[in-house]
């Protein structure tokens, strides 16, 4: 049966459940700014552990955080670390690195250095943006979208 289900059907009963999360919006927003705050940082693959895990530690909604991840996918993800980059290169005044002639141990860690630190301060400033918008706009959406009267999914008859 869920052979039928398509991309479009899984996120619309996705959305559904986080629509009818019996939850304070406050609570919803918590969690979803945790999840777009892990969202922006550079740890594509774990996010959803490391989302999961911190919304146990925290008593934060735990749905809300694993979809606020959401926001860096195969198609965002690119774009999105690039630009964390580009802002921690710029305020920390660093040159673009140049690609290594010999790659050795040295050359490859001084070269993973160069895109570390400013990958990092550039999620770090990213991620507190994410994170004060998204729990705004969060708590101001969720009543409203409580709201909503969803349809139900056309049936096929076979």
């Amino acid at each position: 049966m869920w052979r039928r289900w398509s991309f479009p059907r899984q996120f619309k009963l996705n959305l559904i459940r986080l629509v009818r999360l019996q939850a304070s919006p406050n609570d919803i927003a918590k969690g979803m700014a945790l999840g777009l705050f892990i969202g922006m940082t550079p740890t594509f693959g774990f996010q959803m552990l490391i989302a999961l895990a911190l919304a146990v530690l925290l008593r934060e909604n735990k749905i809300a955080a694993m979809v606020g991840v959401w926001i860096t996918n195969p198609l965002t993800a690119p774009f999105i670390y690039g630009l964390e980059y580009e802002i921690g290169r710029v305020l920390l005044r660093l040159p673009r690195p140049e690609v290594p002639v010999q790659y050795n141990y040295e050359s490859l860690s001084q070269l993973g250095w160069q895109v570390v630190v400013p990958l990092g301060l550039g999620s770090l400033i990213f991620g507190v943006v994410a994170l004060t918008v998204g729990y705004a706009l969060t708590l101001r959406m969720i009543p409203a979208v409580k709201q909503w009267r969803i349809p139900r999914w056309p049936r096929r008859h076979f």
